[in-house]
């Protein structure tokens, strides 16, 4: 919210300072709320937006929302125990409307097996103790909850062949992880597409990404790993790039169903 409150205020032409001024308060309260250190009331919110001459009602409510959301999910047991952002991915899928995943190496994290993740996790340079190991599995494992829940968000992945083919785990773990994609591939808010690799003119392989769907357009986030952790991604430019790339590389995978058939056949040859 506070980095949305501050692009309308910079497309306003306005400092800090001047923001300060026709809101009644310090410019350091205003850098406060822009950079989510401090709290906004809802009446504040609307009067910020008013002051920034927004007239995209949707982004004042989904803003508004925000100022009274005080949810405090299961990540909260991880506070202080994982890194902070497992809490912000975690937080990230709840507040979600829906989530589009591109994954090329690696299995996406919601379809993940305890066995697959916990290879994935042991793998880290450098390495994790067993007790770090099996925290960062058993919070993999509860993130399901968004496409496992009674009211579970839309969620669409196209995975590329090499994903499924790796061999992270032993050939009964992989077995298992291949059936695991295909029961979740059955849900009706679940949709799983393939990149074969028989494709012809496939250059997206630097596609992989988590592409998540906010109240309104301008709140959608994108995750993506970088070198150094987790990178979160939500200029309007990057968003529109990312969007339009799911769209190329969904649009060359194959349909659900081929999808379906090509992962029965892989989990067949093991």
């Amino acid at each position: 919210m506070g980095t949305e409150l501050r692009r309308l205020r910079e497309a306003a032409g306005l400092k800090a300072t001047e923001a300060a001024g026709l809101l009644g308060v310090t410019s350091v309260q205003i850098s406060q709320i822009e950079s989510g250190i401090a709290g906004v009331s809802e009446q504040r919110v609307r009067r910020l937006a008013a002051n920034y001459a927004c007239a995209d009602t949707d982004l004042i409510e989904a803003l508004v929302a925000m100022t009274t959301d005080r949810t405090r999910g299961w990540w909260e047991d991880y506070r202080g125990v994982l890194p902070s952002a497992y809490q912000d991915l975690a937080e990230l899928d709840h507040h979600a409307t829906f989530r589009h995943d591109v994954a090329v190496i690696h299995v996406p994290g919601l379809f993940q097996t305890e066995d697959y993740a916990r290879a994935l996790f042991s793998y880290m340079n450098p390495e994790f103790p067993p007790p770090e190991v099996e925290l960062r599995v058993a919070h993999r494992m509860r993130r399901k909850v968004v496409i496992e829940d009674p009211d579970p968000m839309p969620y669409e992945t196209v995975i590329h062949e090499a994903a499924l083919r790796i061999s992270v785990a032993g050939r009964s773990a992989m077995r298992a992880q291949l059936r695991r994609i295909l029961e979740m591939s059955e849900a009706e808010h679940v949709t799983v597409r393939v990149v074969p690799f028989a494709l012809d003119d496939f250059a997206g392989a630097g596609s992989t990404m988590v592409y998540l769907g906010g109240a309104v357009p301008r709140l959608d986030t994108v995750v993506r790993d970088a070198p150094h952790g987790t990178a979160f991604v939500d200029s309007e430019a990057q968003l529109e790039h990312f969007r339009k790339l799911f769209g190329r590389v969904r649009a060359e995978s194959l349909p659900p169903e081929r999808s379906r058939d090509l992962i029965h056949q892989l989990s067949q040859d093991l």
